[in-house]
């Protein structure tokens, strides 16, 4: 595993080879890292990319013309060696492609690229799917960023709230022991864009939203100026999470969702799954301010 840095006036980011994993994110003016640190005794990761599923699979199996396959939360990129196509000092361009061993498990030809790129105060992630085969492919693919709640020492986790950029009523999708989504949503946000964090907050795992009205959300305070903002516009999912009591929130934006507790495991049928064609390509992007 490498690990590759870019920087530009403004942030400093550096990179693992291994699952094109975020590392740091630095603010070069304030010298805050927002990245998590990845104790391993809460969370020994920092920000997986979720590939070619999110989430769980009901026995970690599913049917794909007549066949069953099996696949880990989470899919396998984040555990895979990338290459590097493309870096300059403000971008950086990774990619895995299939094999023989991902044919074993999943079984399309594709390319996928992850491409980071510094703009300003700006962290650009852009998802590139193509698919190399002769058939339509079907996948999924997110983000898994867990950002340092607080940012600065004079601040407490519990003096942090997220802002939704629209007012929302919305519930939040219960997970099963199982991490499997349950049939119904518990109420959470009613005409509100506020919520409070606080650790009881995940105890039963993580958040999970279907279709929420907004596409940005932030880490703010009111005890001090320093936070981060992530726009997400064309991820029809959202899932924010922490670890028991860990010092951390997961803003994660996703094109798929786990299995349903009722789901039939055939992966064409998978609620949030995608479709692409032959030689096409998918492209879905995130940005992350910090300041």
């Amino acid at each position: 595993m490498s690990t590759f840095t870019i920087a530009n006036n403004y942030l400093q980011i550096e990179i693992a080879s291994k699952g094109a994993e975020l590392q740091s994110i630095v603010n070069k003016q304030t010298k805050i890292e927002y990245m998590w640190n990845a104790d391993p005794a809460f969370w020994a990761k920092k920000s997986p990319v979720l590939f070619p599923i999110v989430g769980g699979l009901k026995q970690n199996t599913y049917f794909f013309n007549n066949k069953s396959y099996q696949l880990n939360r989470h899919g396998f990129a984040r555990d895979m060696e990338f290459d590097i196509s493309y870096q300059s000092s403000e971008k950086v361009i990774f990619n895995i492609q299939s094999s023989e061993e991902t044919l074993k498990i999943y079984p399309f030809y594709f390319v996928f690229s992850v491409v980071y790129e510094l703009i300003d105060d700006t962290l650009k992630v852009n998802y590139i799917v193509e698919n190399t085969g002769n058939e339509s492919m079907y996948f999924s693919v997110g983000a898994h960023p867990a950002f340092k709640v607080p940012f600065v020492k004079e601040t407490s986790f519990n003096d942090y709230f997220l802002q939704f950029n629209c007012v929302e009523n919305i519930g939040k999708w219960p997970l099963s022991k199982d991490g499997l989504i349950e049939l119904s949503a518990i109420p959470l946000l009613k005409n509100s864009n506020k919520l409070s964090l606080n650790k009881e907050l995940f105890y039963a795992d993580a958040l999970v939203f279907k279709h929420l009205a907004s596409d940005e959300i932030s880490i703010l305070s009111n005890k001090t100026k320093h936070g981060i903002s992530i726009s997400y516009k064309g991820f029809p999912y959202m899932g924010i999470w922490s670890a028991k009591n860990a010092d951390f929130v997961c803003i994660e934006p996703w094109c798929g969702i786990a299995d349903s507790v009722n789901t039939t495991q055939q992966l064409t049928e998978k609620e949030g799954i995608h479709i692409l064609n032959s030689k096409q390509k998918f492209e879905a992007c995130w940005l992350s301010k910090f300041f």
